[in-house]
């Protein structure tokens, strides 16, 4: 009786009374740490709502490339009065405009010693020279578009003059914000002297291989001084940033290639010369890739010549097949241009004139066919150039209204870039902070981000990627130290950057993820 009330308090309770021992205590189980990443990733996710925090973070994360970068709109305000003083520039006190000498005229001052002898002038030249009076909050009688597209004629006249100070303030920004890579729209001279001033009386949009043939004879002596002047100006940046020194530059470790471009407003007679001779150098220069349209989509003339400029554009990639093609698209909004101009621009761009990227790509929701340019920009990885702070300043397009989250939910590959770092008194850091803040990116989204920036960049070679999965490693880098990604990046420079940032970010993770904070 007695032992079947044990046996019954037994079962009930679960205790083992066989021979009197204690039961055994639950075994533990081992648990592996977690990696840097993962720790990384954690404390992203405690900062996320916290823009100083994330911008120490974002600070010191590598970012890949910059591939939607204009040249001339880079450098600071601060610099080019800096230049002009250097070369006894003058101002024009009038126009708020920085001038050739001889400073003659009756509103023109000498730009040197500037900011001692008249501090207040000075300031208000930076606030013409780019957009920091709107983006400080003082009152403009100007919009972000005005004020950002009138900047540059400002400044034009020293930068003009400077292309090798002015590169190398490129790289030298770059080089502080962890981008390891510039896809730089830069023309050189000699093709923008001669397309401006050269007129073609027979000029006919309906046969454009007419006009190529006019111009064909002229085209090899403008592209053999073309090349010398590119070579050159690298040269005299290598030796602003002390490249030869014992303690080169930063910047010196920054590689750069470059995007020609065509004028969408010049007459189209002078832009389909300039495109020519843009795509003919990309076909001669290695460090030349691909061909963009700048200046206002939506200008009247923009508009009107649309269909003409991707004609142009189409015809000129079948003459030079290598040149790639990366089109500003889309930066518009209702209101600014016309509703029939939000219809086709993305569209077009990719189906008549090829292009292999999208810059902007603001207006997609307000485009017929949309999920369809969608579809086709996924499948078949057709990047958008995603411009946060110009989208903002320019367009008034934030937060919400903002695209980037069709695009990424859509699976188009994004990419992240700075338009014009100089004019619009921004980073690449404050791209990557407000993609988090505004947008709600995480640090793997992040992540993927700057490794699609080199593995969708112009920059020649094999990527060390799985073929459409970026982030899946080819059986050629399974080991980044392997004796086969030591080859591939040997003769692959995409690779060669690739393999880097892989390195850069585990260095970078290592690091930040002992940061202590509470």
């Amino acid at each position: 009786m007695l032992r079947s009330v044990f046996l019954t308090l037994a079962g009930l309770s679960g205790i083992n009374l066989v021979g009197c021992t204690t039961p055994p205590a639950p075994m533990k189980v081992a648990t592996a740490p977690l990696s840097a990443e993962a720790r990384t990733e954690a404390l992203f996710e405690r900062i996320s709502d916290d823009p100083v925090l994330l911008r120490v973070f974002l600070r010191d994360m590598p970012k890949g490339g910059d591939l939607h970068n204009h040249a001339s709109g880079t450098p600071y305000a601060e610099e080019y009065l800096d230049w002009a003083a250097r070369r006894d520039f003058c101002i024009d006190e009038a126009e708020e405009a920085i001038v050739e000498p001889p400073c003659d005229g009756a509103d023109q001052v000498s730009a040197n010693g500037l900011m001692r002898s008249d501090p207040d002038l000075y300031s208000e030249l930076v606030d013409a020279l780019s957009v920091r009076d709107l983006i400080s909050g003082v009152q403009s009688e100007q919009s972000g578009h005005k004020q950002f597209f009138s900047s540059f004629g400002k400044f034009f006249p020293i930068v003009r003059e400077e292309p090798a100070r002015t590169l190398a303030s490129v790289k030298r920004l770059a080089a502080d914000d962890r981008v390891s890579y510039v896809e730089l729209m830069f023309n050189p001279g000699p093709i923008d002297s001669y397309f401006s001033q050269v007129v073609d009386p027979e000029w006919d949009e309906n046969d454009l291989e007419a006009a190529f043939q006019r111009l064909a004879p002229e085209i090899e002596p403008l592209i053999q001084q073309s090349l010398a002047e590119r070579r050159a100006v690298e040269d005299d940046a290598n030796g602003l940033l002390g490249c030869e020194d014992d303690q080169p530059d930063a910047g010196c470790d920054v590689t750069v290639y470059y995007n020609t471009y065509g004028l969408r407003r010049f007459p189209n007679e002078q832009l389909f010369r300039q495109l020519a001779l843009g795509f003919a150098l990309i076909e001669a220069d290695p460090k030349s890739v691909g061909i963009s349209l700048v200046e206002p989509e939506d200008d009247p003339r923009s508009i009107e010549n649309y269909d003409l400029h991707m004609r142009m554009i189409a015809f000129l990639s079948e003459k030079y097949p290598t040149a790639k093609v990366t089109l500003h698209a889309g930066e518009l909004t209702l209101g600014l241009a016309p509703s029939s101009a939000l219809r086709t621009h993305i569209r077009d761009a990719i189906m008549i004139a090829g292009s292999q990227r999208i810059g902007h790509g603001i207006d997609i929701a307000w485009e017929h066919q949309s999920r369809d340019t969608l579809d086709r920009m996924a499948n078949e990885k057709i990047a958008v150039e995603i411009n946060l702070v110009s989208n903002d300043v320019i367009l008034g397009v934030r937060g919400a209204q903002h695209p980037l989250n069709l695009y990424l939910s859509s699976d188009v590959p994004v990419v992240l870039s700075t338009d014009d770092q100089g004019v619009l008194r921004t980073d690449m850091t404050e791209q990557y902070v407000r993609a988090a803040l505004e947008h709600g990116l995480d640090y793997a989204a992040l992540k993927q981000v700057a490794r699609n920036s080199l593995e969708y960049a112009f920059v020649p070679g094999d990527s060390i990627w799985s073929e459409g999965e970026v982030g899946v490693i080819s059986d050629a880098c399974n080991s980044l130290s392997s004796a086969a990604c030591d080859a591939l990046a040997a003769e692959s420079p995409k690779a060669d950057l690739q393999r880097q940032l892989e390195r850069d970010f585990t260095a970078f993770e290592n690091d930040i993820a002992e940061w202590d904070i509470r």
